[in-house]
């Protein structure tokens, strides 16, 4: 094994190799949306309530969310190759277990194996970039082909979900993984080497236990609060439970020989403001997905294919706003512009979407959301992942880039849980108050939005307050000095 340096010969196959790094990625994030245009046919045919619909989309985020750190410390000790084609064969066969499942159980166990998987694959996929681009003017182009394939990934998946809905079947979005995976398995042999860390250690699975156990607590104690009181044990047992399952795990990360995050990271205040941005940002985007496509089918009655159509807006503007808008704005303003200003952008745009209600229109009533929250979407971003690795070195650049990813899946997992609760809870009065169903469930969705406004808001606050402008504005790639390629 010879080790990777900065002046290494690159590799000739490496843009093809992108291609198929960035097809399983793109595939990864599509199926955190995909399912948002099909929750109400799996409704219809598998019989779920909305708590069971929100376990449907979270199933998936919270162990991809909880795991991708501890993917990522297995890919440096088994093998980066490894570990991405591991992680696709188990993604692979859990969308088909979700995708012929005849009982809701099913469906959601497939969806957390599928997060597994994504788990195992994402962080390998980001390393085996990093390693095969070895230039810096080459790296940079490969990051960010990869960073503004993310957005597109995430809004095609509500278009796809209403092709496939409409022409075939809702589990069509799980079989269409299928010829993916085994495409990107058999191209991969031939493209990618096989790298690992050349220092070696034992994972920290406890860790990984007890991050991914606490959130799957508080996820499942707020759905609970749908059918449950605040003080019962199912609400705010479980809640507390998982809070100190976080808790352990900060301690537990004091004490492991090789932890998923070691202390001494944490005490850069730019890495953890930008990662808290990142979660502000991303409840209300999962909040977004789940309840306008539920509002627009239901209250406005469009079709499955109308509603992936609709939010094909949120992903060109968020592709345009990330890469053309925000490299722009980060060179001449920084980055409490685009994680402060960013986050405030798409406040606007949430309070915008606050103001649902039954007689609502598309053009006057949902597209300026579509529009404001990609707008500022875009900005935070590309500003959060160039303040979350903020100062990092070949000694922790992975766990920075975990981090990126980890406090997307959080933010949306928990925030999902909350602001659907909330928006539930909030029709439910409605509707016993003597308010229609589809009154009620409008303005559910609403004060859901406008809850997703308030926590955009504080996000935009810790922003422009806590992110220290750096000397130069500019992305790096740190080289990984520790890598050593087969």
């Amino acid at each position: 094994m010879t080790p990777l340096s900065p002046t290494a010969e690159p590799d000739p196959r490496r843009w093809r190799a992108l291609a198929i790094l960035c097809l399983v990625q793109v595939m990864l994030l599509l199926d955190v949306t995909v399912v948002n245009v099909a929750l109400p046919p799996i409704q219809h045919d598998l019989g779920l309530t909305t708590t069971g619909l929100a376990w449907v989309v979270n199933g998936y985020t919270v162990t991809y969310g909880g795991l991708l750190m501890l993917g990522g410390r297995l890919g440096d000790l088994l093998g980066r190759r490894r570990l991405f084609l591991t992680g696709l064969v188990v993604f692979a066969l859990s969308s088909a277990s979700a995708g012929v499942a005849q009982q809701p159980g099913v469906l959601v166990a497939g969806r957390f194996v599928q997060g597994v998987g994504a788990a195992l694959v994402s962080p390998a996929a980001l390393s085996l970039v990093t390693l095969l681009f070895t230039q810096r003017q080459e790296r940079a182009r490969a990051m960010a082909i990869w960073s503004g394939l993310a957005g597109v990934g995430v809004a095609l998946g509500v278009v796809l979900s209403g092709v496939l809905t409409t022409i075939a079947s809702w589990r069509w979005i799980f079989f269409i993984n299928l010829p993916i995976a085994a495409f990107a398995f058999l191209a991969t042999f031939r493209l990618v080497s096989e790298s690992r860390a050349a220092r070696r250690g034992r994972p920290d699975v406890l860790g990984a236990v007890l991050v991914t156990l606490g959130l799957l607590l508080i996820v499942s104690g707020l759905l609970e609060k749908n059918s449950h009181p605040w003080l019962s044990f199912s609400v705010l047992g479980c809640v507390g439970i998982g809070a100190i399952c976080l808790i352990g795990f900060l301690l537990v990360e004091t004490r492991a020989a090789q932890p998923l995050v070691p202390p001494a990271f944490l005490r850069s205040r730019n890495r953890g403001i930008a990662n808290a941005v990142r979660v502000c940002y991303y409840a209300g985007f999962a909040t977004l997905f789940f309840s306008l496509s539920l509002y627009v089918q239901r209250i406005l009655h469009f079709s499955g294919l109308a509603t992936g159509f609709a939010f094909i807006p949120f992903g060109l503007v968020i592709l345009f706003s990330s890469t053309v808008l925000a490299p722009r704005l980060l060179l001449r303003f920084g980055l409490r512009a685009l994680n402060g200003g960013g986050l405030a952008v798409t406040t606007v745009g949430y309070l915008l979407l606050a103001g649902l209600s039954s007689h609502g229109t598309y053009l006057a009533d949902v597209l300026p959301g579509l529009v404001l929250v990609p707008l500022g979407g875009g900005l935070v971003l590309v500003g959060s992942t160039v303040a979350g690795v903020d100062g990092a070195t070949g000694e922790d650049a992975g766990i920075a880039t975990s981090m990126n990813n980890a406090s997307m899946q959080i933010g949306s997992a928990i925030g999902l849980a909350a602001l659907v609760s909330l928006g539930t809870d909030h029709a439910a009065a409605l509707q016993q108050a003597g308010a229609d169903p589809l009154t009620a469930a409008a303005h559910g969705d609403a004060f859901s939005f406008a809850i997703a406004a308030g926590v955009t808001a504080f996000g935009a606050f810790l922003g422009f307050v806590g992110i220290r402008p750096a000397p130069a504005e500019t992305p790096t790639a740190p080289t990984d000095t520790r890598q050593r390629v087969a």
